[in-house]
């Protein structure tokens, strides 16, 4: 026979937001629970930057999100930035560094993260029940009744913060969406978001030369563009700047790719003309770009018996039009399998900005990546996690 429990607050879903929420929840004197169907609480953040999570981002402001509702995440990143969560991590005394573009990682281990949000979620009382299966939710007099694998839990304030659909081997599933449908409300169609882009068949053979290669480069679609590095791989592209503008792209749409978007290759190529005109084209070439890169290009361009002194100006610009405004027509996704996070989700016009509480069910909350509301990489969707959790922590 099942067990009843009481609590005040339920949380279903022990990763970043759900942790964060139970702290919050739980340093106002809320009795809290946090349930989650896998064997240890963090899983993503444990795999994140590499092993190191990159924990935030100092760059964290709404225009780095992406949303049908671009206003939603304003008030609740304005109520905890990443100052509020870099001041956590140093209490715990995390040796943490800066890379590149405001992101920043622990020097040692992410566990060092679940670690912090275990104590902090143990001294504000918060109860974590792991290997738990959710197997119905409904509302009740009081609230809400939660049917587990192991008890029946009632909650005045419901809590779902379990995630969106990327990399389901971590468990990911689409748990938040049927509860958000369950409850009447609407969702945003969902897609993978900062994952890698694969290329047909014929384009694929024609980049076969160039698997492994890595370049700076600038990736865009319409007006939004990514300078960062950019991976040829046996599937198709990659790199930070390809996952960046996965989230714009869109199928059947090509995405723009300048190579050494801070040079002006066609200029420098031209002074080189001046000191290295017996030199051919590949060879100069080749100091700037990769040098299977760089014949690739001049091989496709025709131009592999030409010196620079064989090509005038006007060559030479017809050429680094090639490199500078490089079409590709991507024919799909990694999809959620490599993903890092999920497009879409939870409709926010049915969410209080402030407290992450749907407008027509009162107590219900939803929090984190089932939202919709998406970052950038590089710390931002961990920023959202830890801000749409304070923010339900300070209301439920």
């Amino acid at each position: 026979m099942a067990v009843n429990e009481n609590y005040d607050v339920a949380i279903i879903g022990a990763g970043a937001a759900g942790m964060m929420c139970a702290i919050e929840a739980g340093k106002r004197g809320r009795r809290v629970i946090v349930l989650d169907h896998a064997k240890a609480p963090g899983e993503k953040i444990r795999i994140s930057g590499g092993g190191r999570c990159n924990f935030t981002n100092i760059h964290a402001g709404p225009k780095a999100f992406l949303s049908s509702n671009p206003h939603f995440c304003k008030s609740a990143l304005a109520r905890y930035t990443p100052q509020d969560f870099l001041g956590l991590v140093e209490r715990h005394n995390i040796a943490w560094h800066e890379k590149t573009l405001g992101q920043l990682f622990c020097d040692d281990s992410a566990k060092d993260i679940i670690r912090m949000l275990l104590t902090e979620m143990k001294a504000a009382g918060a109860v974590l029940r792991l290997s738990t299966s959710i197997e119905a939710v409904e509302k009740s007099l009081g609230g809400f009744r939660i049917a587990t694998s192991g008890a029946r839990i009632d909650c005045t304030s419901l809590v779902i913060a379990t995630g969106g659909k990327s990399i389901p081997k971590m468990g990911a599933t689409g748990f938040a969406y049927k509860v958000a449908e369950q409850f009447g409300l609407s969702l945003i169609e969902t897609r993978p978001g900062l994952v890698p882009l694969t290329l047909d068949p014929a384009e694929l053979e024609r980049l076969g030369s160039l698997s492994g290669v890595a370049v700076e480069a600038r990736a865009s679609v319409g007006k939004t563009a990514f300078d960062e590095a950019l991976l040829i791989t046996h599937r198709g592209l990659s790199g930070p700047s390809i996952l960046q503008i996965s989230s714009y792209w869109r199928e059947g749409g090509e995405i723009g790719i300048r190579l050494l978007p801070g040079t002006d290759i066609a200029q420098t190529l031209k002074d080189a003309r001046r000191g290295q005109g017996k030199q051919a084209l590949q060879t100069v070439l080749a100091e700037h770009l990769p040098k299977r890169l760089a014949q690739f290009f001049v091989e496709n361009a025709g131009l592999s018996a030409k010196t620079l002194a064989d090509l005038s100006d006007k060559a030479i610009d017809a050429f680094c039009s090639g490199l500078t405004d490089w079409r590709i027509k991507p024919a799909g996704s990694e999809g959620y399998r490599t993903a890092e996070v999920t497009l879409g989700g939870v409709d926010t016009f049915g969410l209080d900005s402030r407290t992450m509480q749907a407008r027509t069910v009162a107590g219900l909350y939803f929090i984190g990546e089932c939202v919709d509301v998406t970052g950038w990489l590089g710390g931002y969707n961990f920023q959202w996690a830890w801000a749409s959790g304070f923010a339900a922590g300070q209301a439920a």
